[in-house]
Order: C-alpha cells, then structure tokens, then sequence
C-alpha cells in the first residue's frame, strides 16, 4: 500500500462530483481504499465518504455500543465515531486508535470510522466486482463484496449497512396503510445487502402487493428479461407479473444505473415505472438516476418514504 494521506477535507480527495456523476451508466464505481492494521486492504464506495482526516480528540461517551469509541464535534454537528477494526472483531488488529478517520454518510445518517490508514481511491468494473464467499465469521460478516487490484491482491468492499444495523440496530419498520387489490400487483426488487432486502420485503408485505428478488444487478436483468420473453411467447402484459422495479444503486457485476438504462432502453418494460433506493442519497447521486432514467429516488432506509413512494406508483400501475 502507499503511504496514508494527510487529506483535510473532501475536497482534496473527491476532485469533482461532477465529473464522477459520469460512472452513472458505466457500470463503473470508485473505491477508497484503507487498512486496518491487518495485512488485508479494504475499501469503501467513494460516494459514501465526504470527507477524510487524521483522527481527532474523541469524547468518551458511557454507554455506546460496542466499537463505538466516543463522539466528536465536527463543523458544529456531534457524530459517534467508530472502531471499524474492533466492530468487524479482526484477529491480529491492533489495539490503538487509528491514525485516519473517514466521514461517512449514508442511509441519511453521518458516522466516523476509525482506521489504521488510508491509500487511495481507485476506479472498477463493477464487472469485476464479486459476492464474497459465504462466511460467517470475524470481520467477513461486514464485507459485502471482493475485488481485485491490478497486482493480483484482493479488495474486501465493507458492507457498512450490516455495521450500521449490527451496531444500532436495524430500523423498525412501522404502520403502512395496505394497498387495496394489492394481491394483484407485483414488484421485483434488487439489492446486494441481506438487511436491505429484510426490510424492503417487509414494506411491500405491509403494502399487501406480491414480490420477488435478487441479490444483484446481473441476476435481476437476467430475471427481469426472462419475464419479458415469456410475456412475449405467451401473448400477454408484461404489466400482469410486473408492475414496478425497485433498485439499489451500488451492487456487484452491474449496478442500479446500467440495470435502469437497460430496462429504459427495452421497448418490453415501456410504463413499468423503476424506483432507485439507495443509501447513497446526495443531490449528486440523485442527480446520476436522473440520468439514466429513474422514476423516483428513495433513501434508505425510511419505511414510511419507501412506501409512500411506491404507492402512487402501484396505484397508477393499477388504474391503467
């Protein structure tokens, strides 16, 4: 790894967001890599990170979940700051405090974590992007995805999803107001992390509408085109299996913008409304599914925003 940057603010590490809201529809994302201590590298979606420094005085706090290390004060707002080493449980991880820390934001909640150092941002294929093996165990059971460097060494991408539900605990999905005839409308939904799809089923559960999955990009293009072909050979609606797409924005071997490009740009999908939900939820990022053509963008994780989201939308899909 290169030696850790001394990076004050986002600016110096994140160049211009114009000029990454480009990847929309490239199937290509950027990744900022870091260590823990470990002789592994791991990695972060840019877009979740606004900013990266040296660590700074941490005020212990009684009472925080475990890894949570104390809070700071950053530009007039107070955030917890976390231990990603000590959460993900890493045999081998020193004791100390990271040097580094990044800023996060996602699921529209700012969080610090602590690491040992950090390296630089590259750009991937999403192509290039793979599930990891099914593991259980130590800091394997917050890594959503593995990638690979040009010098053959492996990038565990960190599913801070799974950190932030295992840490905080998941969010609690309320009351949601059935929709009527809800049994004849279906959605397909698609989103890489395991307590995404938890909560996602349970919202459209309480909407009463039937739903089907997958667990990335590619598996739900494929899936998605297969109902069409049988649409097609049968003679019917696709409208009568489909009626709204749900998808995440960052997910292995194709994201949410190249899967909404190819639905917008077959002819078969033509009124089946798509809606992006995603933790990434800046103006930058709601600015890329624009882009290539979403109906609605949704933050995570807001049941009540979910649903009120894709109700108008089923309605539509119901009347017409």
């Amino acid at each position: 790894m290169e030696a850790a940057l001394d990076l004050p603010n986002k600016d110096s590490l994140l160049d211009s967001v114009d000029a990454r809201t480009k990847l929309a529809g490239s199937n290509r994302m950027e990744i900022l890599l870091f260590e823990l201590g470990t002789h592994e590298i791991f990695g972060i979606n840019v877009f979740k990170v606004r900013e990266v420094s040296r660590t700074p005085t941490i005020t212990k706090t009684p009472n925080m979940p475990k890894g949570v290390e104390g809070l700071i004060s950053l530009r007039g707002n107070v955030i917890p700051l976390m231990s990603l080493a000590k959460v993900m449980q890493l045999a081998g991880a020193p004791n100390a405090i990271g040097e580094s820390m990044m800023v996060t934001e996602y699921n529209k909640r700012t969080l610090g974590f602590l690491v040992h150092s950090v390296d630089r941002i590259i750009r991937v294929d999403w192509d290039k992007v793979r599930a990891p093996e099914s593991v259980t165990s130590g800091g394997h059971a917050y890594i959503t995805a593995i990638t690979e460097l040009p010098d053959g060494r492996l990038v565990s991408i960190v599913d801070v999803e799974q950190i932030m539900a295992n840490t905080f605990g998941e969010a609690i999905v309320g009351q949601i107001e059935r929709i009527e005839g809800g049994e004849d409308l279906n959605v397909f939904f698609v989103d890489d992390s395991s307590i995404a799809r938890k909560k996602i089923a349970e919202v459209l559960d309480k909407l009463g509408v039937k739903h089907r999955h997958a667990m990335n990009g590619n598996e739900a293009w494929q899936r998605l085109s297969g109902m069409a072909t049988h649409a097609q050979l049968t003679g019917q609606s696709l409208r009568e299996e489909l009626n709204l797409v749900l998808v995440d924005a960052e997910m292995p071997e194709m994201d949410g913008y190249v899967l909404t490009k190819n639905i917008k740009n077959d002819p078969r999908f033509a009124g089946i409304p798509v809606v992006m939900h995603s933790s990434l939820s800046s103006e930058a990022n709601r600015a890329m599914g624009r882009s290539v053509g979403v109906d609605a963008y949704v933050a995570k994780f807001d049941s009540d925003l979910l649903a009120d989201t894709v109700r108008p939308l089923l309605l539509k899909s119901q009347r017409d």
